[in-house]
């Protein structure tokens, strides 16, 4: 059973080769490359601030040839190949278990010599996270979550916490270079006494730091799930909570309503979403938007 490969009796052999997988991969592919791009090997995808390099392509080749090794039958939903073929996300709603794979989170960061990047892999199977690894090579840190099993950051558990309640609630958010006008309206509620929105940079680091307690919640307004299933589960074993605005646990095989945030713990996730809808109770610590926003357990 696929259930087996994380949980199973050979469980920790399993995790332990994906997470030599990945590294195996950065290593390869992603850190010979920092602070090394020529012109030629960084590409505009979607505009000037949406970027691939050939790191990230050759890295999620890399990886899909590992991870479908290390689980026959298994397939891979990437981020470089959905954009050559949007066909691909539909894995995420069959039978076959899924590598959900980001080569590079925070191409951005990455062209522009910042180590705030990361590689981020997740298993699921049947919308459901099973295990994930968030990887950020240039700041040796290797974040590895298993469902109902916790979290660790480079062996040592991670937990959320809860906030100081009297404390500036910092969240990290969609940045303003990819946000509509209506997300823009949602994210401009943020901006009330005792919260700090800022632009967010690589998601799956910043996920990091919610598991680690050293950021409130993110708020996120767009759904690819390369760049949150990762972290979602992350937060999730680390004891943090996430949802939508409509009050629902978000849904890897996309459909949801959005923004969503994922948070420290429960009243955090419940404020921000109430702030995120406008709703009065929002400003009250601990207020509830009108829905469990999906702390636990995530679809």
């Amino acid at each position: 059973m696929i259930d087996d490969f994380a949980t199973g009796p050979g469980a920790a052999q399993n995790l332990s080769a994906v997470e030599e997988a990945v590294r195996k991969a950065a290593a390869a592919e992603v850190l010979p490359r920092f602070r090394q791009l020529a012109a030629h090997e960084i590409v505009e995808k979607n505009g000037p601030h949406d970027l691939v390099t050939v790191a990230d392509r050759l890295a999620e080749e890399h990886l899909t040839a590992s991870l479908t090794a290390l689980l026959p039958g298994s397939v891979v939903v990437g981020e470089e190949a959905v954009h050559a073929d949007p066909g691909i996300l539909d894995a995420l709603r069959g039978d076959a278990p899924v590598w959900i794979v980001d080569p590079v989170d925070g191409t951005r960061q990455f062209v522009h010599g910042d180590p705030g990047f990361a590689t981020l892999v997740a298993l699921a199977h049947r919308g459901e996270l099973l295990a994930s690894w968030t990887y950020g090579p240039a700041l040796d840190l290797m974040a590895v979550a298993v469902r109902g099993g916790g979290a660790q950051l480079n062996g040592e558990p991670l937990h959320c916490g809860s906030p100081d309640p009297d404390a500036l609630l910092e969240i990290a958010t969609s940045h303003p270079d990819f946000t509509s006008l209506e997300e823009d309206t949602a994210f401009a509620r943020l901006v009330v006494t005792g919260v700090a929105p800022r632009p967010c940079g690589s998601a799956g680091l910043e996920y990091l730091q919610v598991a680690q307690g050293a950021l409130g919640a993110v708020a996120f307004g767009w759904e690819n799930p390369w760049d949150h299933a990762a972290g979602l589960l992350l937060v999730a074993e680390a004891g943090g909570a996430s949802g939508t605005v409509a009050g629902e646990p978000f849904r890897l095989a996309g459909g949801n309503a959005l923004p969503f945030t994922a948070a420290r713990d429960e009243a955090t996730a419940r404020r921000v979403l109430g702030l995120l809808k406008g709703s009065d109770l929002g400003s009250e610590r601990g207020g509830d938007p009108g829905g469990d926003p999906g702390g636990a357990p995530l679809a």
